[in-house]
């Protein structure tokens, strides 16, 4: 079955950095079209960054340029690499297939960007 497991979360003060890496297995993760996504409390999960199986990367305008997402199909990881972090970048944050997810998400790695 699929399993999607985030790592690399955790507390930074405005301006710093964090890289998120999550591992994929139970499905063809080289084909896969794949997403970060992050929920903030009381608001809808949203889709903050893609990459295609051909490496085609795309990122919501509210994080362009801070944010990079990058695959490895050899360890059947995709990473999130994010800079210049806002408060209002605190959320969970899970990857998942994008477009469309798969119906099982994992269990997201906490992001708090806080003085």
């Amino acid at each position: 079955q699929v399993q999607l497991v985030e790592s690399g979360g955790g507390l930074v003060q405005p301006g710093g950095s964090l890289r998120l890496s999550c591992a994929a297995s139970g499905f063809f993760f080289s084909i896969a079209n794949m997403g970060w996504y992050r929920q903030a409390p009381g608001k809808q999960r949203e889709l903050v960054a893609s990459i295609s199986n051909i490496r085609d990367t795309n990122y919501a305008d509210s994080v362009k340029g801070r944010f990079t997402i990058s695959r490895d199909n050899a360890k059947n990881t995709v990473d999130l690499q994010m800079n210049s972090l806002q408060p209002e970048d605190t959320a969970v944050y899970y990857c998942n297939r994008w477009n469309p997810p798969f119906d099982s998400w994992g269990q997201g790695t906490q992001v708090t960007v806080s003085s």
